[in-house]
């Protein structure tokens, strides 16, 4: 396990900083991914309000519920209540100094039945007002997320010797499920094993159809991490001679993933990412073909943002991690995804998944692109 110092007291300092210059009155962080940001504490959210108030000036406050405290990070201070008492009442002291008027941020993954005490004033999710806090990753961040690209990576190494003829999507599933923790990570996310049309069927997990000569398969798996970092990568594999036409569509999809990762530089928009892909496939007459978003940033949740899809012209930043990630699905017959967990830096981009992308990937290096 990667060990990594995070000064917490410093990242709730730096986003005070950031709520003070945009005008808001502060942010309250329920259990979640900006609650482990701030905290390291991954605590469950449920009835009770559990819930870290920033204020833009003044002190940050734990406010938990007295049967949870002794969860509570010791570098912060704790408000314990008792069953009875009003929690959202002991937020909003904690916000007084600010003016009244002033904007609130919220945790994304708030429940609505702990953001619906708050609507007294205007609210906004974090991730849309302060992107600063969480999509740029900091140098721990991203290491964090390096160690996870490796630890899939590895479990795709083992992936080939796995894919035999009359084996079934399912025992496949069950041993990639061994080895993603056997890589070191704490917990799977998810497992797809997608041969031949189920292939094309991007959110297909994996059944009783079992491998036959000819197919392709996708593979397309992630965990988290003890640090609470995930991992996801997708590879597309053959088994035995494939048709012409699938060596052809999936020489396309090679392409666009390349050009889609050669794109990637500070300022340039998420939207020209997904196009620099798209253009690809769409020009090869598989357009219809491609139907979702080149990628999701990714963290401490599997999928955030920055979203690369048509339409955002949010442009990226060093500290940016996302997938890359374009397809190509003939419905009934086969499909085909290449994904790799990228991270923007000042000269360009880092591609942080390693493994070759060929479809028969022991006889294949990694594209000379990747460094």
């Amino acid at each position: 396990m990667l060990i990594v110092s995070i000064d917490y007291s410093a990242r709730i300092q730096r986003a005070q900083r950031l709520l003070a210059d945009s005008g808001f009155a502060g942010l309250v962080a329920s259990p979640g991914r900006e609650f482990r940001f701030f905290t390291a504490k991954a605590l469950d959210t449920h009835e009770r309000l559990s819930a870290l108030v920033i204020p833009a000036h003044g002190d940050p406050v734990l406010v938990i519920p007295e049967v949870d405290a002794h969860e509570a990070p010791s570098f912060l201070p704790v408000r314990g209540w008792l069953d009875g008492q009003d929690p959202y009442e002991m937020v909003k002291q904690a916000l007084s100094a600010a003016d009244p008027r002033a904007p609130l941020a919220l945790s994304e993954q708030m429940p609505l039945s702990h953001a619906a005490h708050f609507m007294d004033r205007e609210i906004h999710g974090v991730d849309s007002v302060l992107p600063e806090l969480s999509v740029v990753k900091d140098a721990a961040e991203i290491a964090w997320l390096a160690e996870a690209a490796g630890a899939i990576d590895a479990v795709h190494a083992q992936v080939p010797a796995l894919l035999q003829e009359g084996v079934s999507e399912r025992a496949i599933a069950d041993q990639l499920h061994k080895l993603i923790l056997d890589a070191g990570h704490s917990s799977v996310d998810f497992v797809i094993v997608g041969s031949g049309p189920n292939g094309a069927n991007p959110h297909h997990s994996f059944s009783e159809r079992t491998l036959r000569a000819g197919d392709i398969v996708v593979v397309d798996i992630g965990g988290t991490m003890p640090s609470g970092y995930h991992s996801d990568c997708t590879r597309t594999y053959a088994v035995g001679q494939i048709e012409p036409e699938v060596a052809e569509m999936y020489a396309v999809l090679e392409q666009a993933q390349r050009a889609a990762v050669a794109a990637i530089t500070p300022g340039v928009t998420a939207a020209e990412i997904d196009a620099a892909a798209r253009e690809i496939i769409e020009a090869a007459g598989y357009g219809d073909a491609f139907f979702h978003r080149t990628g999701h940033g990714i963290g401490l949740e599997v999928h955030e943002q920055p979203f690369i899809i048509a339409g955002n012209d949010l442009p990226v930043r060093p500290g940016m991690c996302f997938s890359v990630e374009p397809g190509i699905y003939l419905r009934g017959r086969f499909g085909a995804r290449i994904e790799d967990i990228v991270a923007v830096d000042d000269d360009g981009v880092r591609v942080l998944n390693t493994r070759p992308r060929s479809l028969y990937p022991d006889s294949s290096g990694a594209h000379p692109e990747d460094h």
